[in-house]
């Protein structure tokens, strides 16, 4: 099950949010700070402005030293200076303190701060958070004379007044911006989609036309739009395809060829190899007579011939394979009486074992000249390369795949001998194929299971080549190595005849008879 988020449309829409929330976050905070600083610059500075201004205008008339009631016589007029700020005033001089209101302790002036009024000119100022409020105090230091000779006197003024109006200018400002993240990261989803279906609407275009291409239209192509990567990658996939359209038109072409070569010389080599296999029946028959160096000649000529003959046969039994002309003639056919036939015909009745059901016991629509085609190749091979006793063996087996009730026919071919080496087992039904690369003629043709593998496929079945291991009777094995260590080769041929009802089907072992 795909994960929506993991598509390119996911990855698209989260790029899209995650970069307009950073953006939006990132603007909003510098916006704030920015404004922030600038109201509560613009406060402080004309608290600090009108606080010298009221100071100034009083220092004139301020003793020095001062008195304690010049220090309240200060801290009071310059409170009432400005009654609508609710300003707190602290006038110190050395160890004389007076405050505008009675009793005010003025907790938020810090040592550092007093110190810092104590040894500068300027105003020094400082903002204070206390009980969740945030008030501004401002530190003045107070002089006498003119502005060239005034001197540090030690008098000091201190007013602390509270940023109610400025806070909530601040707070307006937070909730504005995060008023403003929602809009955005709305306008960001629908720009992603917009921008994620421009993007996945040529890609899902090439994925179908790969698709397409795979299903074997080499004539698909896309269309072209614009000069962008996407572009590109379009104009790149029409040259590839057009490309591979072309080199699979010529590779169909030069295969044609080779198939109706090979089926134009196995017709044109019919007629003489007919009249060639005449004259060789005659010369066998005349070759007791002859001189043995002769008689040897003709019987060579003869054998020959007969390899010839079968392997124009084969041949021209590929090509009708390759070039799909190669169809059933399907009979109802009793299955152990056409394999007792296939062994009478080539004289093998006494010579392989079998191991076949009663008559009428297994019945199947098969086409019976392809059946006895491949199992004759079967077991021949058997005989060749293997060593008695070879055995062939019938029984029926109901398979779960492809489709349940199904009843096949298994055939089975077992030898002998030495087996089959590990490396030779992937390519027993190759055309040609030969194990000993050195070996460049065998009496076979080479073809003989690729034509029983061909004939099974007709079928709809399967076969297969293993090895059994030592003592294993005639029961197909593993695909073992070859060697000593093998108890023999077995082919087995898999074959669907159709569903039978339950109660007529019987168990393998019911329905073997032992023959020899």
């Amino acid at each position: 099950m795909n994960r929506p988020l993991r598509g390119l449309r996911g990855r698209l829409l989260i790029a899209f949010v995650l970069v307009t929330a950073v953006a939006t976050l990132t603007t909003g905070a510098l916006t704030f700070r920015e404004a922030r600083v600038a109201v509560l610059q613009q406060s402080q500075d004309t608290i600090i402005k009108r606080l010298r201004a009221h100071v100034d205008g009083l220092a004139p008339g301020i003793a020095y030293p001062p008195t304690q009631s010049d220090l309240e016589r200060v801290a009071l007029e310059v409170a009432a200076a400005e009654p609508a700020q609710n300003w707190r005033v602290l006038a110190t001089y050395r160890g004389l303190r007076a405050t505008s209101r009675p009793q005010d302790t003025f907790a938020e002036l810090s040592a550092d701060m007093r110190s810092a009024v104590g040894s500068r000119r300027a105003a020094v100022f400082q903002r204070v958070r206390t009980d969740g409020r945030s008030s501004l105090v401002v530190g003045l230091p107070v002089t006498f004379g003119e502005p060239a000779e005034r001197p540090a006197s030690g008098v000091a003024v201190f007013l602390t007044v509270p940023q109610t109006g400025e806070q909530g200018y601040v707070d307006a400002l937070v909730t504005a911006i995060g008023r403003a993240v929602v809009p955005a990261l709305g306008l960001a989803v629908l720009l992603a989609l917009l921008a994620a279906r421009g993007v996945l609407r040529p890609v899902r275009e090439l994925r179908r036309a790969t698709r397409s291409i795979a299903e074997g239209h080499l004539d698909t192509r896309l269309a072209v739009n614009g000069s962008d990567e996407l572009a590109d990658l379009s104009h790149t996939f029409n040259e590839t395809a057009a490309a591979l359209e072309e080199s699979v038109a010529e590779l169909r072409r030069m295969e044609a060829r080779a198939r109706r070569f090979v089926a134009d010389v196995s017709h044109e080599l019919r007629t003489p190899l007919a009249a060639m296999s005449a004259v060789t029946d005659v010369l066998d028959e005349d070759a007791a007579r002859l001189d043995p160096d002769t008689a040897m000649a003709v019987r060579l000529i003869s054998g020959e011939t007969v390899k010839l003959a079968r392997l124009v046969n084969d041949l021209m039994e590929i090509s009708r394979f390759d070039a799909g002309a190669a169809g059933l003639q399907l009979d109802d056919l009793d299955l152990a009486e056409s394999l007792r036939r296939t062994l009478a015909a080539r004289g093998w009745q006494d010579t392989v074992d079998t191991r076949l059901p009663g008559p009428g016991e297994l019945r199947g629509r098969v086409d019976p000249r392809r059946l006895d085609v491949a199992v004759a190749n079967l077991v021949g091979n058997a005989l060749r390369h293997g060593a008695c006793p070879v055995q062939l063996r019938l029984y029926a087996r109901e398979m779960p795949s492809p489709a349940d009730g199904t009843v096949w026919a298994v055939i089975e071919v077992t030898d002998s001998g030495p087996g089959i080496p590990a490396d030779v087992l992937p390519h027993v039904f190759d055309r040609f194929y030969k194990s000993d690369t050195a070996r460049t003629r065998s009496e076979g043709s080479g073809l003989g299971l690729s034509i029983a593998a061909e004939n099974v496929r007709l079928h709809g079945g399967t076969v297969r080549a293993a090895n059994r291991p030592e003592g294993d009777g005639a029961e197909s094995g593993g695909a073992e190595s070859g060697g000593a260590e093998s108890g023999g080769a077995v082919f087995t041929v898999e074959i669907p005849l159709g569903k039978e009802e339950p109660e007529e089907m019987e168990e393998p072992g019911e329905k073997e008879v032992r023959e020899t």
